[in-house]
């Protein structure tokens, strides 16, 4: 029997085919409407797709060109998640000025409040769905369960089970329920429209009369299409949504019906990055008014169903997708940099032949592997420990050189002006969420993470991670960057403010970064705080105060940061909350601040509680038990905070309760 490939080595290569022959399992197990939250104590670890570097983006000539393509790309050896969430962009406000305390004096019936609560988002004037909406009359509230189950080889869609419930909140003496939606799903208030998305539909009713809302339209989503997020921007929705790739029919698409009548993408319509990426899905950017359901506008362009996160400014949508190097170049050019003593010229000759193969990775792949076998099947037991262990030392140092190399996140930068593709680029590594971009004075500022974390084909070595700042023009052409921020640890929360960046990192201790991005070209990192825990969330209070909220052990923690001097930030307070988890660190939208008051809602397990930032120190005001808190709004000057089971509604001159509700 002839000599086996080395152990280690073998057990890599193994690993690596069983990625890429299990991938498609993997995709169709990913497909569902249903978001789930990623923890910041569990990272995602990716299958990666093995490409060259992306220079560009061009459009299918047709649907032969298009099968051509996914031929290329290999379809569906990877897939995952694509998702609108991640921390928010507040306006930057003074300190609010001492309130009375006097007892409220409530209008009468029929006025409009004039303050109002709107739901946190990440860019001011760009709303996003959420479980609760206010007018300042009533609070639609989406309250409910979604449950799906998988089969062996499809997707059930899920079943929601819920409603949407319509308050009349003001005057809190009338506090009570005047209708009910049999639709339960993230909501949208446009004006008259509310719009549910509920699963595979979505739902426009008019609630001008809050006691009898009125379906007006409603959008269906096609076999294997799913919705990813929207927003509502100038009285338009932008849609996107996420088709899965039908390998003999890829295109045309039909993402949706409105009314029944089918929304068609054309192939000629439908982008796709130069040169060919591993790609499962086509990704489709609509906006369509939400007083008719009429579709305005579309753009669509393939890509992967996961590693990749969708920020929208004022000016456009950018869309990212992460990729990885050549394995077969990977090793190639780690032979040629740092194995050239100890292995032999025609096995470098081999893969740089092998790197140049017309044939799919997978072809490659499978070739790489009887290459190496026939090269250690020709040395002695003794001669394969010892190169077994100098690869193991020498891939340590080649990572720690290259590792920026490897990882990377492309950008697709859809205008909104033309509602077309403007611009691409590209960074290295991976972006946390959609916060980890910012558009600003015309330059995207993107954070990522290299290195560490993600799935590095089993190789060993150590594996050092390092997180990265990059400014892009309005091309996406990089000008400049700031790296090895937090060396093993990962990003955990970030905040661009204007020319101001901050930034978490985390392994054992919390790094908080504070940057400098005044100059595009030359971004500098002024200050660096180092606690214990971490903040996944980060809130701007004032100009010069930073909320993070974020876990200390088990338990949530708060924490207030004072930026003024950049160069020496302090953590001015902090609060350890008995609580193990709170719904801020899954999503933005449950966090509320009031400035007028200058408090600010935070939903526990145990119930919901209101602190106070006066003076620089955070106090808890209030807390409210018995109550499975979602969210809180205010309106004038009383905070309704609304659970599953209730609506507490409290007086914020006093904090006394001025009236509440059972569901």
């Amino acid at each position: 029997m002839p000599k086996q490939i080395n152990s280690k080595l073998a057990i890599i290569i193994s690993i690596t085919l069983f990625v890429i022959a299990s991938g498609y399992m993997y995709v169709i197990f990913k497909y569902t409407s249903i978001s789930f939250p990623t923890f910041p104590g569990f990272p995602r670890i990716p299958f990666p797709p093995f490409v060259s570097e992306i220079e560009g983006v061009e459009k299918f000539s047709s649907e032969e060109d298009f099968k051509v393509y996914l031929q290329e790309a290999e379809l569906g050896y990877y897939g995952g998640f694509v998702g609108l969430g991640g921390a928010t962009m507040r306006p930057l406000v003074e300190e609010g000025l001492p309130v009375p305390t006097a007892p409220l004096e409530f209008e009468a019936k029929g006025a409009i409040p004039e303050r109002v609560s709107e739901t946190t988002v990440q860019v001011l004037g760009i709303d996003e769905p959420d479980i609760v909406k206010t007018d300042g009359k009533e609070i639609y509230f989406s309250s409910g369960e979604s449950y799906y189950w998988r089969g062996f080889m499809e997707v059930i869609p899920p079943k929601i089970i819920g409603e949407t419930k319509i308050i009349k909140a003001f005057p809190p003496a009338d506090l009570a329920i005047d209708a009910k939606i049999d639709k339960k799903g993230d909501l949208l208030l446009k004006g008259d429209i509310l719009v549910i998305f509920s699963g595979e539909k979505i739902y426009g009713y008019d609630i001008s009369d809050p006691e009898s809302p009125e379906k007006e339209w409603t959008i269906e989503l096609e076999d294997k299409n799913y919705v990813v997020s929207a927003r509502l921007y100038k009285d338009k929705i932008y849609l996107i949504t996420k088709t899965k790739i039908d390998t003999y029919h890829p295109c045309p698409i039909r993402p949706l019906t409105v009314e029944g009548v089918p929304l068609e993408i054309k192939c000629i319509d439908i982008y796709h990055p130069v040169p060919t990426i591993p790609v499962d899905v086509t990704y489709n950017a609509i906006i369509f008014n939400p007083d008719s359901g009429e579709i305005e506008n579309t753009v669509s362009f393939v890509g992967s169903s996961d590693l990749s996160i969708v920020y929208m400014s004022e000016d456009a949508i950018h869309v990212t997708y992460s990729y990885y190097a050549s394995i077969i170049k990977f090793f190639s050019n780690f032979f040629k940099e740092k194995c050239k003593d100890i292995v032999p010229d025609w096995l470098i000759e081999k893969l740089e032949k092998l790197e140049g193969y017309d044939i799919s990775d997978t072809a490659k792949l499978m070739e790489f592997q009887v290459v190496l076998e026939r090269y250690f099947n020709s040395l002695s037991s003794d001669e394969r420990l010892r190169i077994e262990n100098e690869f193991e030392n020498r891939m340590g140092d080649y990572h720690k050189a290259h590792k920026r190399d490897f990882e990377t996140t492309g950008i697709i930068k859809i205008g909104l002006d033309k509602f077309e593709v403007s611009a691409t680029g590209n960074v290295p590594g991976r972006p946390l969420n959609q916060f980890s971009l910012d558009e600003y004075n015309d330059f995207l500022r993107v954070a990522t993470t290299v290195g560490g974390g993600g799935f590095w084909w089993g190789i060993g070595g150590t594996r050092e991670s390092a997180n990265d700042i990059y400014i892009l023009d309005k091309d996406l052409k990089r000008v400049g960057s700031l790296q090895d921020l937090g060396l093993e640890e990962r990003i955990y929360s970030v905040r661009f403010i204007e020319d101001k960046g901050y930034v978490v990192t985390f392994k054992q201790i919390d790094p908080f970064f504070v940057l400098d991005l005044s100059n595009p070209k030359k971004p500098e990192l002024k200050g660096e705080l180092k606690i214990p825990g971490y903040s996944s969330y980060l809130h701007p209070i004032t100009k010069d105060k930073i909320l993070g909220i974020g876990k200390e052990g088990s338990k949530v923690k708060i924490s207030l940061f004072d930026v003024a001097q950049p160069q020496k930030p302090t953590e001015t307070d902090k609060y350890t909350l008995d609580e193990y988890w709170s719904d801020i660190l899954n999503t933005h939208h449950a966090f509320l601040l009031d400035k007028k008051h200058q408090i600010f809602f935070l939903p526990g397990s145990r119930g919901g509680y209101v602190f106070s930032y006066k003076g620089n120190q955070l106090e808890l005001t209030r807390a409210v038990s018995s109550i499975r808190a979602r969210r809180a709004v205010y309106i004038e000057d009383l905070l309704y905070i609304i659970g599953d089971d209730k609506v507490v509604v409290l007086n914020e001159l006093n904090w006394e309760k001025v009236n509440e509700i059972e569901f």
